[in-house]
C-alpha cells in the first residue's frame, strides 16, 4: 500500500457565504423547517436545533421551555458563526418575554442578533405601516389572550380575533391552508383592520398569503413569515422575495 498523498485545498464561504441563520424549533413543530427551506435566497443557509415540548399547548408547557432554551441554543454550534438566531414559538415567546428569550440564546451565543415570532410580527407591522390588525390563532383562549395583549402593549390595536381552539400541536400542523384562509376571511369580514396576523409557527401559511392579500387588499403576516423576514433583515439580507406577500417586499425593520 502506498503512502498517503496529502492534497492541497482552498476554503470558501461554504453554504452560508452571505448569511448563516440559526433557529430553535419546537420538538412538536412540523412546519417551520419546510417553510423556511422554501425561502430561496442565494448564499443564505438555515440551521435548526430542537427543543423539548409537550404535545399539548398550554401556558404551563409553553413557559416550561424557558429553562430548556439555553441548552437548545447550545446545539447550534458557535463555530458556524451565526449572523442571527431565532426561537420558533410565538406563544411561548410572548409568555417568556423577549428579554427572556434573547437572554437564553445569548447565554450560548453572546451579543447575537435574536428574534422570535411575536417580536418579529411587531417589527413587520411597523415596516408595513400597519397599526390596526385582525388576528387568527389556533390556540385556546388562555394562550390567545397574551398574544392580543402583547400587540396592544406595543401600539398595535387588535380590532378582531378568532381561534381554531386547538391545543394539540400535531393537529394544528394539519389544519388545511384552505381552512386558515377561510378563518382569515371570516375574521376580516367584520372589521376595518389594515392588516392580518396569523399566529403560530405550526400553521401552514406560505402558500396562501399572496392570494389572500390580493383578495382582501390587506397585508397578511404569519408567524413564520415574520420570523424568517426579521432574521434575514437582522443578518443583513435585504433581498426582495416574490410570492410571499408584501412583507418580503418591505424595507428592513427599523430599530
Amino acid at each position: 500500500m502506498s503512502d498517503l498523498i496529502e492534497l492541497p485545498f482552498e476554503t470558501d464561504g461554504g453554504f452560508g457565504a452571505r448569511a448563516t441563520i440559526g433557529l430553535v424549533v419546537l420538538e412538536t413543530d412540523h412546519t417551520v423547517e419546510p417553510e423556511f427551506r422554501s425561502i430561496d435566497v442565494d448564499g443564505v443557509v438555515w440551521y435548526h436545533s430542537r427543543i423539548p415540548m409537550e404535545p399539548e399547548v398550554t401556558p404551563q408547557t409553553l413557559t416550561d421551555m424557558r429553562a430548556r432554551l439555553p441548552e437548545a441554543a447550545k446545539l447550534l454550534p458557535a463555530e458556524f458563526e451565526f449572523d442571527a438566531i431565532g426561537y420558533g414559538c410565538t406563544s411561548a415567546a410572548t409568555l417568556i418575554g423577549e428579554e427572556g428569550v434573547t437572554g437564553a440564546i445569548r447565554s450560548a451565543h453572546p451579543d447575537m442578533a435574536c428574534s422570535n415570532p411575536i417580536s418579529a410580527a411587531v417589527e413587520a407591522f411597523r415596516a408595513l405601516d400597519v397599526s390596526r390588525i385582525a388576528v387568527v390563532t389556533p390556540y385556546t383562549a388562555d394562550v390567545t389572550a397574551p398574544i392580543i395583549e402583547h400587540f396592544r402593549d406595543h401600539g398595535i390595536e387588535v380590532d378582531n380575533f378568532g381561534s381554531f381552539n386547538e391545543s394539540r400541536d400535531h393537529v394544528v400542523a394539519k389544519i388545511a391552508p384552505e381552512s386558515i384562509a377561510a378563518g382569515v376571511r371570516e375574521i376580516v369580514s367584520s372589521t376595518d383592520c389594515d392588516g392580518v396576523f396569523i399566529s403560530c409557527t405550526s400553521l401552514r401559511t406560505f402558500g396562501i398569503v399572496e392570494s389572500l392579500e390580493t383578495e382582501l387588499g390587506l397585508p397578511v403576516v404569519s408567524s413564520n413569515l415574520a420570523l424568517s423576514w426579521h432574521l434575514l433583515r437582522l443578518a443583513g439580507i435585504d433581498d426582495t422575495i416574490e410570492g410571499l406577500g408584501q412583507l418580503f417586499r418591505c424595507a428592513p425593520a427599523q430599530s
